[in-house]
């Protein structure tokens, strides 16, 4: 946090100041609990100065919101090198890693926080919506999604974050786990889906004849075996 002897800054890196300072705030407590005083104090300038760069709390609170937005969209960003299964997980990492640092501020963003509703807000919302299904497509190697495909990749963004938003309110779940599981989520989907679609069913058997034993999704069959009939039974004999 930016605290000390005030001193002089361009336009732009004071406004790029408050913002950082907003967000600071908002990792801890909701935005709505943060006020313009408090930003001011911990910006080192006076309250009237903060109004000075942003004609109001609404305006500071939008543009904090979307560089939380664009670094959140950055999460899914990821080399397209190695397994899925192994790439999925990595960004839940990352994904998690933000939710985990910026809570109060994760859960504005995505439920719209004092600007519910706003235009503004639900544009930024879409965008890293549309950024993480973009980049799981471009993951899958494929240009033009058949309509089941986009299905499951849209669920599964969405899943992922109310799954977030659930985990925050209490974490009573390990998060290395809920990783694990959303990755997991992500084959049941496009599994669920290839049973009804051979051009689902050609793009799942592409990706699981390039995923190890021990990946991912290695790990998902492993542990779906386990309730086969066979397994089942001979748990009992």
């Amino acid at each position: 946090m930016t605290t000390g002897v005030r001193r002089r800054m361009g336009v732009h890196e004071r406004k790029q100041q408050l913002i950082g300072v907003a967000l600071e705030l908002f990792s801890r407590r909701a935005p709505d609990e943060v006020s313009i005083d408090e930003i001011a104090a911990a910006a080192g300038i006076s309250r009237p100065l903060v109004y000075h760069y942003f004609p109001g709390k609404q305006s500071l609170y939008e543009a904090a919101l979307r560089r939380a937005a664009d670094e959140l969209a950055g999460r899914f960003v990821e080399p397209h090198e190695g397994p899925l299964g192994a790439r999925l997980l990595r960004v839940m990492g990352r994904f998690f890693d933000f939710v985990d640092e910026h809570g109060p501020g994760f859960s504005a963003l995505m439920r719209g926080g004092p600007a519910a509703g706003s235009s503004t807000t639900n544009a930024m919302i879409d965008g890293v919506r549309q950024a993480a299904y973009e980049q799981i497509l471009a993951h899958l190697g494929v240009e033009k999604p058949p309509a089941r495909l986009e299905l499951v990749v849209r669920s599964w963004v969405s899943l992922a974050e109310s799954t977030a938003l659930i985990w925050l309110d209490g974490r009573r779940i390990p998060r290395a786990e809920l990783e694990m599981q959303l990755v997991h989520d992500f084959a049941a989907l496009a599994a669920v889906s290839a049973a009804y679609d051979a051009e689902m069913a050609g793009i799942v058997l592409r990706v699981l004849a390039e995923e190890p034993d021990d990946g991912p999704f290695g790990d998902l069959l492993a542990r779906l075996s386990a309730f086969s009939p066979t397994a089942a039974m001979g748990q009992y004999e």
